[in-house]
């Protein structure tokens, strides 16, 4: 006899058989169910829909192999039912890193996020609307070390002044480009 076959009165119907295999089955989500959803959790990473999936896999296998179910060599299905969840755990993971990784249409949380060439380009009309509010003096040491990437000594020595004259004119000449340029401030470090 099969699981979910059920005499009645010497005779099993199809009706209630498939009752009977559906409240099996029930049973076992009821007992088994938690168990095997924690175990695949953990196997899982944390995902929960995969986890669940795999719950529902473990208890098909369990429902197509009734003879596991009704096996007199153990005391409680459930060992069986943990190796099968773990081996189609295995199974779908190495499923995954066998194909490559599925994109879709939203962003990747790691993915650079560019501006467009519009806001680039209202960006650059601000910024040298800025600097030609600067004193000649500022505006030079910024074209210099941040335009031009020339060293301290390299725009003192190109300028004519100390260091300390062009560390500091950058500085206040940064300063005024924050209170004129107040939406970029956090990139005028």
């Amino acid at each position: 006899m099969t699981a979910g076959t059920t005499l009645t009165h010497g005779a099993a119907t199809p009706a209630r058989r498939a009752t009977t295999a559906e409240h099996e089955l029930a049973a076992l989500q009821r007992e088994h169910g938690g168990p095997l959803f924690t175990l695949l959790l953990r196997l899982c990473d944390g995902d929960r829909q995969r986890a669940e999936d795999l719950v529902q896999e473990t208890l098909l296998r369990a429902w197509q192999h009734p003879e596991a179910l009704h096996a007199t060599d153990f005391a409680s299905v459930r060992p069986w039912l943990l190796t099968v969840a773990r081996r189609l755990a295995i199974d779908a993971r190495r499923a995954r890193q066998a194909r490559p990784a599925e994109t879709g249409d939203e962003v990747p949380e790691n993915a650079r996020v560019t501006a467009d060439h519009a806001e680039r380009a209202a960006a650059t009309l601000d910024v040298r609307r800025a600097v030609k509010t600067l004193t000649p003096e500022h505006r030079d040491v910024l074209v210099l070390v941040y335009f031009l990437g020339a060293s301290v000594a390299e725009a003192a020595q190109t300028l004519g002044v100390p260091p300390g004259t062009v560390k500091s004119r950058a500085h206040y000449a940064l300063r005024a480009l924050r209170r004129v340029l107040p939406d970029y401030a956090a990139d005028l470090h």
